[in-house]
């Protein structure tokens, strides 16, 4: 059988990075792992193409050789995604798709056609598809109640992609979490006790990467790497050999809880083992609406303390916020922007609260009849999809200043210096590696842009970097990393103001700043 295997179009967010791509000279952040994953469940003997649509599109040829189509999304991706399963039932293929869009919200996917829906966990859903595909089954949906064993999961076939298009490759070491956030479907989708592959397993994963030729960052995609320490701990202290034979070929980033901060001995396990970078889910840094939303974790220690004692043990930080939360007090955009500036955390994602369907979160507005929509994902141009406790206007001008406070140039560039300063560096010496020719063009245009070209950072640009070389010179990377990052938050700010201000139907202010003009339909 010949299947075309797709991965529908991102709109543009925080983590799609479009400007950092373009200095680098490459399409997309981060490959389709799930999609990649089910190419491994398949059949091997079936003929297998994987088409990401962030990279390029597909041909004709692709869809008269296809005999299945099988489509994978999350929520952001709806739009590009039930085109897909159209185009495909349109041309008379059999279309099957899966992920975590079509399992929570399934109408959708049969509404536009597909036949066949494996929903849930692949691992036990995929055999469930292929044995009624085997009987000739015209249609079909696949669930099951039951979370998987991943130490059955085969090795992604990595071998389908299309390197040199993506910036970072993806692994997965656990899914699931162990804590109890109101508005997060994580773990509704892979429930709260953690399931870990082995070491072995996922050394094996790397071992394929490495084979292959990757040789950059990889992301490892767990939604809390850290939800099963035990087995964490484990991992790491397998990775560290492994990394050190060969040279740490890999430079690692996550996404964890920031209970992280409570376990520095684990700290220390993943910075030698290649971790340089780790994503917190901070939301706020008001306490009641942590409580409230049941982020109880968030609330053990001062947030800035643990911000801080990471940052110092050498991990990057990256953090999600969120606006909107019920008896949520005016000024928390304010208040969001001052803890960012405290903690000079560059990477503070930023996002109005969404309720997604099957968490807490939608069913308890479902009861209070406060649901006004479905929910996107964490796309930032998006006003809340439920009634707030506090006028939706406010919510959004207090956004949208944030944004853009949180990303003037000049502030932004000031921020990634008093970071950089505090960012501590691994242990021991690492060997030297030259940087790879894009990463060097990259380097180029990023002093071009904020060291000549932009006038409101020139100054600031060259100050830094020379005080940086002098006072920290194992930050100068990281730092020229985050200048990069710049690129993309400058222009997407822009983006967000136009269009908060497009779906509210009037301006929002924003002292000193150029006006937007408002779409009128």
């Amino acid at each position: 059988m010949n299947v075309l295997l797709f991965s529908p179009i991102f709109p543009k967010t925080f983590w799609s990075f479009e400007a950092v791509l373009k200095l680098v000279d490459r399409k997309v952040l981060l490959p389709p792992l799930g999609l990649v994953t089910v190419a491994a469940m398949l059949p091997q003997e079936w003929n297998m193409r994987v088409v990401d649509r962030n990279v390029a599109s597909e041909t004709e040829a692709d869809w008269r050789w296809a005999d299945l189509v099988i489509i994978s999304a999350m929520m952001v991706q709806k739009e590009d995604f039930l085109h897909l399963i159209r185009e495909g039932v349109g041309r008379g293929k059999k279309v099957a798709v899966g992920g975590p869009y079509p399992t929570s919200i399934p109408q959708d996917a049969l509404d536009a056609g597909a036949q066949y829906l494996i929903l849930d966990e692949g691992e036990i859903t995929i055999p469930m598809f292929l044995e009624s595909l085997a009987k000739g089954d015209p249609s079909g949906t696949y669930r099951t109640l039951v979370k998987p064993d991943v130490t059955t999961t085969p090795i992604p076939r990595f071998d389908l992609l299309k390197f040199d298009a993506y910036d970072s490759m993806s692994v997965q070491f656990s899914r699931g979490c162990p804590f109890q956030c109101e508005f997060c479907d994580i773990i509704v989708l892979y429930g709260r006790k953690p399931r870990t592959k082995t070491p072995e397993q996922l050394i094996a994963e790397l071992q394929r990467l490495y084979e292959l030729g990757w040789n950059r960052s990889i992301f490892m995609v767990d939604d809390n790497f850290i939800g099963n320490q035990r087995n964490v701990k484990l991992l790491l202290k397998a990775m560290i050999p492994w990394m050190e034979e060969r040279g740490y070929p890999f430079r690692f980033t996550t996404e964890a809880s920031i209970n992280l901060a409570e376990d520095m001995d684990l700290v220390e396990l993943m910075v030698e083992a290649g971790f340089n970078s780790v994503f917190l889910g901070i939301e706020t840094p008001d306490e009641a609406s942590l409580s409230l939303t049941q982020k109880f974790q968030n609330n053990r220690h001062p947030l800035s303390e643990s911000c801080d004692k990471l940052t110092h043990a050498g991990l990057r930080l990256l953090a999600g916020f969120i606006i909107g939360f019920d008896g949520e007090k005016a000024g928390a955009g304010d208040r969001i922007v001052r803890f960012v500036e405290l903690t000079g955390i560059p990477d503070a994602m930023f996002s109005m609260l969404q309720a997604l369907p099957g968490t807490a979160l939608w069913t308890r507005l479902e009861k209070e009849n406060r649901l006004v929509g479905e929910g996107t994902g964490m796309n930032q141009s998006t006003l809340l999809n439920f009634i707030p406790t506090r006028p939706l206007e406010q919510i959004a001008e207090e956004y949208v200043n944030a944004f853009w406070k949180l990303y003037e140039p000049a502030t932004y560039l000031q921020r990634c210096y008093r970071y950089s300063l505090e960012l501590g560096q691994p242990k021991g010496k690492r060997p030297f590696k030259w940087p790879l020719m894009p990463e060097l063009r990259a380097v180029f245009k990023i002093i071009w842009l904020q060291g000549v070209k932009r006038p409101e950072t020139r100054a600031i640009f060259w100050k830094q970097l020379f005080s940086l070389l002098q006072k920290n010179p194992g930050a100068v990377d990281p730092y020229l990393t985050v200048c990069a990052h710049g690129e993309h938050f400058f222009e997407f700010r822009q983006e967000i103001r136009a269009k908060i201000q497009d779906q509210l139907g009037k301006p929002i202010h924003i002292p000193d700043a150029e006006p937007v003009l408002v779409k009128t339909s």
